[in-house]
């Protein structure tokens, strides 16, 4: 089982805006948002129904970062580590 950077606080990623270049916001991961007991399942089996065939596969965790000039949320897919 791999295990998300982010999610784990062990590192940082910086995303810009692909529109305006403005520093976005990482909002935590998507699945997240899906409904009140998201945080609390396990992330592999949330990302087998997640919208994103490749996330699981690919062992990666998309996070949504919010840009404040654009007011836009982009998904961004963080490799996660062995």
């Amino acid at each position: 089982m791999s295990m998300c950077p982010l999610c784990n606080q062990l590192h940082t990623v910086t995303f810009h805006c692909p529109d305006c270049g403005n520093k976005g916001e990482d909002q935590g991961k998507l699945s997240d948002y899906f409904d009140d007991y998201s945080p609390y399942v396990d992330s592999d089996g949330v990302k087998l129904e997640d919208g994103y065939p490749e996330d699981f596969k690919e062992s990666q965790c998309p996070h949504v970062y919010y840009c404040n000039i654009c007011r836009q949320e982009i998904v961004v897919f963080i490799s996660e580590w062995a």
